[in-house]
């Protein structure tokens, strides 16, 4: 059965995944590509609809970004949020310029066409999420305004015989209180779409693609015990089965005794007949990163150590044709892959491959899927859930979570803090309420007294993030007394740390990880 498929347009937006997560939330397939996509591409993909995201510009300057009218003359449906109404708006002949007075925030919106197929089943007035400092004077002709609020008078217009919607909010972000149903609105009564891509399908799919694509070669798995790692090696397995080697790299930079657990679930002894090998390349890789401090350098030094290591366990197993990567869709557009936003990381899933890789191809089972998609795969196949609702680990490690230089030493302080820190966030039931918290050991040292002396010592910074998709985050209220609790263990049993800080910092502007 052929997928539909919805296909997003980047624009620089900040919530180009979330649109795309929204979409797939109503079981329908969707992917992001850059503004520049050519025309072509679009019609030879042939998606049931297009989703323009917003976007830093102002549509009227010259050398903001735009797409030509043939966009929505292609008889495809096409909604523009933000900065992408405002360029329908724009192209079509309508009148976009600085707003009077800017709206931020959480608006009351009125909807003024309650028939219409983008607001059915929505309230009006409803609250949306407004980010805008230009807006939409005149509508293009041919376009009916459909809602509006106190200080926009077009914060919704439609073209409803040319399935052309413009919505000046953001639906995809949870402030947007009724925003899922004006998306599922969208590809649903607009586009037509059935909403039938589930993970059920997505396995069948993707273990029989595999088959066809590996036929009788070899395929080397590169397993770091995470969730993403562990799901492609259990669907890698279900596919092709000894045809398949684990390779699990212990670079020093997991978190305390983590190597031992991923040994004991996938090794000889554990419930997966795998083919598993354990390699301890620890000092390895302390030796490539002395010296380095910034973060980029860092993480392209671990993806292409990881790499080498990885070609040296292939000439020892053999011919290889094919490695295994548990690369996922954020670390696809993250890496500047699927769209125009900047490039937030990289790391050996997609970014800091050296440019000869002694392997016939590369195979990423779970490069289209989000986060908690990976986890349903992951149920899924069996996969136990205390495994597949294991905290998010980067590819680099602790390596993004020791700022400056990495040290074997300070492996061990961020470690030993980090175990402090998630056993008694699990022993106060945090584990249950809160998305994800670990350690990181920051580069600041500060004067402190311990006992009747003075030191001189690190700074731990705790982070604990509450989030649905991994593409915002806010900060988690950790209770007074855990923090306390996890402050004084800290200090008090580990080494050269004198101060424990709590970071507040939400994604945007920061990022979940530390570098």
């Amino acid at each position: 059965m052929k997928k539909e498929l919805v296909i997003v347009l980047d624009f620089g937006g900040q919530y180009n995944q979330l649109v795309a997560r929204r979409v797939r939330e109503c079981n329908v397939y969707c992917e992001i590509y850059s503004y520049k996509i050519d025309i072509d591409k679009i019609k030879e993909m042939n998606p049931k609809g297009i989703i323009l995201t917003g976007g830093p510009n102002s549509c009227y300057e010259e050398d903001s970004p735009t797409y030509s009218k043939e966009l929505f003359e292609l008889g495809i449906p096409v909604l523009g949020l933000c900065y992408g109404a405002q360029l329908m708006m724009h192209v079509l002949g309508g009148k976009v310029e600085p707003a009077e007075v800017r709206e931020y925030g959480k608006t009351e919106v009125l909807i003024d066409k309650t028939e219409s197929k983008i607001f059915q089943n929505v309230q009006s007035p409803t609250i949306c999420w407004m980010s805008h400092f230009d807006y939409i004077s005149g509508p293009a002709s041919a376009f009916e305004v459909t809602a509006h609020t106190a200080d926009c008078p077009v914060a919704a217009a439609e073209n409803e015989s040319d399935k052309l919607y413009a919505i000046q909010f953001h639906p995809e972000v949870l402030h947007t209180v009724e925003g899922k149903t004006m998306i599922n609105n969208f590809v649903k009564n607009v586009c037509g779409c059935a909403g039938e891509w589930k993970m059920d399908a997505f396995v069948e799919e993707t273990v029989k693609a595999i088959r066809e694509k590996v036929g009788g070669g070899k395929v080397l798995c590169a397993l770091s015990g995470g969730v993403d790692s562990s799901v492609s090696a259990v669907l890698l397995s279900k596919a092709i089965g000894s045809q398949l080697t684990c390779v699990f790299v212990d670079h020093g930079l997991l978190r305390k005794n983590e190597g031992d657990e991923v040994e004991n679930v996938f090794g000889p002894d554990g419930p997966y007949d795998l083919n598993f090998i354990r390699v301890n390349a620890q000092q390895r890789f302390y030796e490539k990163l002395a010296g380095v401090t910034e973060p980029e350098k860092k993480r392209k030094i671990i993806g292409e150590e990881f790499i080498r290591v990885f070609e040296e366990e292939a000439q020892k197993i053999g011919a290889v044709d094919f490695l295994v990567q548990g690369t996922i869709y954020p670390d696809v557009v993250e890496s500047g892959l699927g769209g125009e936003s900047a490039v937030i990381k990289s790391h050996h899933n997609v970014g800091g491959l050296p440019d000869y890789v002694d392997f016939k191809e590369i195979i990423e089972p779970l490069r289209d899927l989000f986060k908690d998609e990976v986890r349903k795969v992951g149920l899924e196949l069996g996969i136990p859930e205390k495994l597949v609702f294991r905290q998010p680990f980067p590819g680099p490690g602790l390596g993004i979570r020791i700022i400056g230089e990495v040290t074997a030493e300070k492996v061990k302080i961020v470690q030993d803090a980090d175990a402090i820190y998630r056993e008694e966030m699990d022993a106060a039931g945090m584990n249950s309420t809160v998305g994800q918290y670990f350690a990181a050991l920051t580069n600041m040292r500060s004067v402190g007294v311990m006992g009747d002396e003075r030191t001189y010592d690190y700074a731990i910074a705790l982070r604990a993030v509450n989030t649905i998709d991994f593409m915002t985050a806010e900060s988690a209220e950790v209770p007074w007394e855990v923090l306390q609790k996890v402050t004084s263990r800290i200090v008090n049993e580990v080494e050269h740390v004198n101060r424990v800080m709590y970071d507040l910092t939400g994604k945007p502007p920061g990022t979940i990880e530390f570098e």
